[in-house]
């Protein structure tokens, strides 16, 4: 790991919120998970509304939400998950609107020290795969390449980019997770235009693709109080 460069852990959670939902119920959830930028543990957390699903995405899951925090170890991770005050939030202003979840979490080492914390107005685009049934490490680490590749082909407009395996227990399949983070929506747009889609390089390992955009909020003031 180069010493520019923090070795973190990325969580990523994508939520449907039940049709018909109140919107404020919706942005109080959205306003108690921003939140929890405060617990001790927590190196960034941003949550907001998906603008779109891609084109390129081949599963029926469909999310309205999507969170996304850094932490600095698994241990740090795993004391966030289970600090009341994010069980709170998960158990009392989620659950209760909450249609459909997932999540991936991965290991990277490819954030630039003094960038985790992403600046609001950025965009960010978030893909998960799911390989074949029976498919090896040997198609599993076609795939990450690709998907390496896949982003090398935006820099110049790519601010900062991570991938990995999703060890989550709520992937619901989908193995390899990336994110990619652009300085604005039209800069995300100029690079998807001018990429290769992903499922030519490796549809013939890959059973699903989810990929979900979203713009980083500006902080609201928020409380954690229930």
């Amino acid at each position: 790991m180069s010493s520019s460069s923090a070795q973190i852990i990325e969580n990523i959670v994508l939520i449907k919120v039940k049709d018909g939902t109140d919107p404020s119920r919706v942005k109080a959830m959205i306003d108690g998970l921003n939140a929890l930028v405060s617990l001790d543990t927590v190196l960034h957390t941003a949550t907001g509304p998906v603008l779109r699903t891609p084109r390129s995405s081949s599963s029926p899951l469909t999310f309205t939400v999507m969170f996304h925090g850094r932490y600095r170890t698994k241990d740090d991770f795993a004391a966030y998950s289970r600090h009341p005050d994010h069980m709170r939030v998960v158990e009392e202003l989620g659950a209760p609107i909450r249609e459909d979840i997932m999540s991936a979490h991965w290991v990277t080492d490819r954030v630039p020290e003094g960038a985790v914390v992403l600046p609001p107005g950025s965009a960010v685009r978030v893909s998960l795969l799911k390989l074949k049934e029976g498919s090896g490490d040997e198609a599993k680490g076609e795939v990450l390449s690709a998907v390496a590749e896949g982003i090398r082909d935006g820099l110049g407009r790519v601010e900062q980019a991570t991938w990995g395996d999703n060890f989550s227990a709520f992937s619901k399949g989908f193995s390899i997770a990336s994110l990619t983070v652009f300085k604005n929506m039209e800069e995300m747009e100029a690079a998807t235009a001018a990429a290769a889609p992903l499922q030519e390089k490796v549809g013939k390992h890959v059973d699903g693709v989810i990929s979900v955009d979203y713009v980083v909020p500006h902080p609201q003031p928020a409380s954690l109080s229930l």
